[in-house]
């Protein structure tokens, strides 16, 4: 085993941390790679390890001039998502992962899953990616150590993270790092874990070389392990976009938001202003992670610990998303999207006429009208954030931005309003945790199937959904100054099963009347399900909507929410008895002003 050249100066940086090199010693003699790496994060790292991939075909080079240092990958085919079944949470009982997550003992994962590491990395390098979440000198920031045997991981976490150099010095700092040891091993889905250990903040990968399963930054750090210690140390890390909203007077105000899959999402924190709202600007914080903690002002503050974008492809295109269809045009890497003629990226939804002939996402002829997808649907584009048109000046500043409120998002086709105010924090953490959307055949093949999803962090919470639900109403109480909290739902369609509001862009006018509510100015209703805007509040007057849409989507009827009443009362069931019990005292509140 050796060393590669340069190496010297990014392990000099951690000499004073000997954890850290004892542990890269001890996997090294466990994986018995060729060679070992210490990732500075330089350019000229980038450069080469791309060279290599490309003349080894792991990435194809993309048409220069249209997509400048743009690259294709090409993932093996039963390696093309998150695989939440292979998911687990390591803790030392199975009640602290909850009925949610997957359970194996850390006695067990030693016994099955580290016997998969060894003598993985023979013929590789091993990569020691050093990562910064959040950034340099925040309060907020962790740093992370990803050990791994794939360039493409490497290329990825340079994009998403602030890695190599900067993270080294951070750690210098703080003192202690999340440990992630990852190896692509013979990629077998009969030999593949994604495994944490949130005691002692450690991740193991192995058989996957997909960007959830493998940029341990993502999910796995940012949001499994953190939760974990955000509940330790008394913040939040949850699965939400940040952005801040410019009135036409140069005011900004910040909104952080959970939504699950198919839900809007990247649209919304990439939102262009619509022609009827001028002088209105969106600026884009984070499109995925939000942190927060509460500041010495006795707010709430928030940071996006992550640097890039790890956006699905499928679906965005100059309508959905203008801004992301600019960033993803120079310096991007995408995987497992179709090819045209000329060498240019393409997914299904893309701008323009369908060609005639592309190469699929696995390399094969694919000609229109073809039954098969030509781009894989879970196709992805890593853009770094300083390319987002729309971003945030604030975006890297270390004390974070202030968060005036949080919404909660789902897809719903009936009963829910376009949006809703709660009535106190604890109504909020209530709305939160009965988040639930209906799924699409997008997603499962089957439509309207309701999955309960609180605060969208179903698949990502490192413990007992019912102790993380509890941690939420406790950080209600520590905040002097909460933000308000609210439910919206862009989906509700009217008898004909059409959609009542028109979505995208538009989407900035409930916005607007969430900001003046938070700034007491805009007038709302109280209805059983909360505070709806009064007639009027919202301004549609130059939105060519059906008479009576406006009404429709703000309708909250009584008798319709017993029904759902019930429905959260056998999700919560789940969940007993670690429950909060003023969630089921908020559930019994719904039912009475239900007219239960």
């Amino acid at each position: 085993m050796k060393n590669e050249p340069g190496d010297a100066a990014c392990k000099a940086g951690s000499v004073a941390n000997a954890e850290l090199i004892r542990w890269v010693d001890e996997v090294a003699a466990i994986a018995k790679p060729d060679r070992v790496h210490w990732c500075d994060g330089s350019e000229a790292e980038r450069d080469l390890l791309m060279a290599r991939m490309v003349e080894d075909g792991q990435f194809l080079p993309l048409n220069e001039k249209e997509y400048p240092n743009g690259f294709l990958s090409r993932s093996d085919p039963n390696d093309v998502a998150r695989t939440e079944h292979l998911t687990f949470i390591c803790a030392d009982k199975k009640e602290e992962a909850g009925p949610t997550n997957n359970w194996m003992s850390p006695a067990e994962a030693e016994t099955w899953v580290k016997p998969l590491f060894r003598g993985a990395m023979k013929g590789r390098t091993l990569y020691v990616v050093p990562y910064l979440m959040g950034p340099a000198g925040s309060p907020f920031s962790k740093v992370g150590v990803e050990l791994t045997d794939s360039a493409y991981v490497v290329v990825n976490m340079r994009i998403m993270t602030r890695m190599g150099a900067v993270a080294m010095r951070e750690l210098a700092r703080l003192g202690k790092f999340v440990r992630g040891m990852h190896s692509t091993g013979d990629l077998s889905p009969d030999r593949r874990y994604i495994l944490h250990f949130p005691a002692r903040r450690e991740i193991w990968s192995v058989g996957s070389g997909y960007g959830g399963n493998a940029l341990l930054g993502k999910k796995c750090h940012s949001l499994r392990i953190s939760s974990v210690e955000a509940r330790d140390e008394g913040w939040l890390a949850e699965h939400m976009l940040i952005i801040g909203v410019e009135n036409p007077a140069g005011e900004t105000a910040y909104v952080a938001a959970a939504f699950p899959s198919a839900c809007g999402k990247t649209n919304l924190a990439m939102m262009v202003p619509p022609e009827g709202l001028k002088g209105w600007k969106v600026w884009t914080v984070g499109d995925d992670i939000a942190w927060l903690r509460v500041g010495a002002d006795g707010r709430l503050w928030a940071v996006n610990p992550e640097a890039g974008f790890f956006g699905i492809a499928p679906g965005t295109s100059m309508k959905t998303n203008p801004n992301a269809m600019k960033m993803v045009r120079k310096d991007s890497l995408f995987t497992n999207v179709a090819l045209t003629a000329d060498r240019c990226p393409w997914w299904e939804g893309f701008d323009g006429e369908t060609p005639e002939r592309l190469a699929d996402w696995r390399g094969r002829l694919w000609t229109r009208g073809s039954n098969e997808k030509a781009a894989q649907p879970n196709s992805r584009f890593t853009s770094p954030l300083a390319r987002c048109p729309s971003l945030s000046p604030s975006w890297d500043d270390p004390k974070g931005v202030p968060i005036s409120a949080i919404l909660f998002g789902g897809r719903r086709t009936r009963l829910v309003p376009l949006v809703t105010e709660a009535f106190d924090w604890d109504h909020g953490v209530f709305m939160g945790a009965t988040i639930a959307s209906e799924t699409t055949v997008a997603q499962t093949g089957t439509v309207g199937v309701l999955r309960r999803d609180p605060m969208a962090m179903l698949p990502f919470c490192g413990y007992h959904m019912g102790d993380y639900l509890a941690h939420w109403v406790r950080m209600g109480k520590s905040i002097p100054n909460p933000p308000r909290l609210f439910r919206v739902n862009w989906f509700r369609k009217d008898a004909s099963d059409k959609f009542l509001w028109p979505g995208f862009g538009e989407n900035l006018r409930v916005l607007r009347w969430i900001l003046e509510r938070c700034a007491g100015k805009a007038a709302g209703v109280e209805t059983p399900a909360g505070v709806v805007p009064a007639p009027g509040a919202i301004d549609v007057s130059d939105l060519p909507m059906a008479k009576g849409a406006m009404e429709e989507l703000l309708a909250v009827r009584g008798a319709e929410w017993k029904p759902e009443a019930d429905d959260i009362e056998k999700f919560f069931s789940t969940l007993a008895p670690r429950l909060p019990e003023v969630l089921e005292r908020k559930r019994l509140d719904l039912l009475k002003r239900a007219g239960g």
